[in-house]
C-alpha cells in the first residue's frame, strides 16, 4: 500500500497537491487530526486491496491535535506501516501575497495578535520539527498550479517504495534561488546565448542553444566534474536511505545554459537507471 502524508505551511498549495495526487489514483482524505492517521491506515489495510494508494493531510489547522503528529508516525513505523512524508513549502513573501489575493485567515492569525507575518512566522517555528523529517520537501513560491502537479505527479506516480528520486532543475538566480535543492550548481561563469541574437528567444531545449553552450572547452570540462561529483555523491546518499535529491542548475535566467546542462544531466543519470526527473522552473519566465 502506498501510503503518504502531507504537510506544510499555511498557503503554501496543499490543496493543490492532494488534488494532483487524486488526479493519478490516490484515495484522499483532507485535514486529518494526526491521531487518526494509523487507525485509517488500518481500515485501509483491512479493505483487501481495493485501497492501495491513500494519501492524508495533516496540518496546523487541527490545532492542538497536530502535536501528536511525530508520536502518530513513530507508532506507523512500529506497526510496520512504510509511508512518505511530503512538506510543502513556500517563502513568506510568496506567502503574505497569497493571504492578501485570496482574503483567507491565517490558521493562527487569532493566536497572534491578528498579523499575518507573525502567523506564518510561529507556523513556519512549529512545523520545523516535520520540515526536517520530510522525505520529499517542495517550495511552491516559483511554481505555476501546472508545475506544482507536474512535480507532485512524477514524484509518487510510480510506487512509493522506489529507491531515491533525482530531480534535475534548472533555475535562474534572477528569479530566486532553488531553496529546496540539496546540490546547487553555478553556470553563469559559462558564455551566455542570450546575448546572441539567433539564440537570445531560444532555449536549452533547442539544439542550437544546446550547441552553442556545449562548444566551449569550459563548458565540456564543467559538466565533466560535475557528472563525476554526483556519480560519486548519489551512491552515498542512497546508503544514508535519502527519498530525494535535488540537483538544481542555476544561470542568469534560466532558460539556456542552466537548461542545457540539466538536460544533459538528466540524460547522464538515466543511462544509469533509477527514478529520474527533470524540470525547468523558469524557462517560460520573461
Amino acid at each position: 500500500m502506498d501510503f503518504v502524508i502531507i504537510t506544510g505551511i499555511s498557503g503554501s498549495g496543499k490543496s493543490r497537491a492532494i488534488d494532483a495526487l487524486e488526479d493519478i489514483g490516490f484515495y484522499c482524505v483532507d485535514n486529518m487530526p494526526p491521531k487518526l492517521i494509523s487507525k485509517f491506515a488500518e481500515i485501509c489495510m483491512q479493505s483487501e486491496g481495493k485501497i492501495e494508494r491513500i494519501a492524508v493531510v495533516t496540518d496546523i489547522r487541527g490545532g492542538d491535535l497536530f502535536h501528536g503528529l511525530f508520536d502518530e508516525l513513530d507508532h506507523l513505523t512500529k506497526q510496520g506501516f512504510e509511508y512518505k512524508l511530503l512538506f510543502l513549502d513556500a517563502s513568506d513573501a510568496v506567502l503574505m501575497t497569497r493571504y492578501k489575493e485570496t482574503r483567507r485567515k491565517h490558521p493562527l492569525v487569532d493566536m497572534v495578535d491578528g498579523s499575518i507575518e507573525n502567523a506564518i512566522k510561529t507556523e513556519r517555528m512549529l512545523l520545523k520539527p516535520a520540515r526536517e523529517r520530510a522525505d520529499y520537501i517542495i517550495d511552491s513560491s516559483l511554481l505555476s498550479a501546472s508545475q506544482l502537479k507536474e512535480r507532485i505527479s512524477k514524484i509518487f506516480l510510480d510506487n512509493i517504495s522506489n529507491r531515491m528520486l533525482i530531480n534535475c532543475m534548472s533555475f535562474g538566480f534572477k528569479y530566486g534561488s532553488a531553496t529546496e535543492a540539496d546540490l546547487v550548481f553555478d553556470v553563469r561563469c559559462l558564455p551566455n546565448p542570450y546575448y546572441i541574437d539567433d539564440l537570445k528567444h531560444k532555449t536549452g531545449l533547442d539544439s542550437e542553444v544546446r550547441d552553442y553552450v556545449m562548444k566551449w572547452p569550459q563548458s565540456k570540462e564543467l559538466l565533466d566534474k560535475i557528472v563525476d561529483m554526483l556519480d560519486f555523491l548519489i551512491p552515498l546518499y542512497l546508503d544514508e536511505g535519502k527519498s530525494q535529491l535535488v540537483v538544481a542548475i542555476g544561470c542568469t535566467g534560466g532558460k539556456h545554459r542552466s537548461v542545457t546542462f540539466a538536460e544533459y544531466i538528466y540524460k547522464h543519470l538515466s543511462e544509469k537507471g533509477g527514478k529520474i526527473t527533470v524540470n525547468h522552473r523558469d524557462i517560460l519566465k520573461h
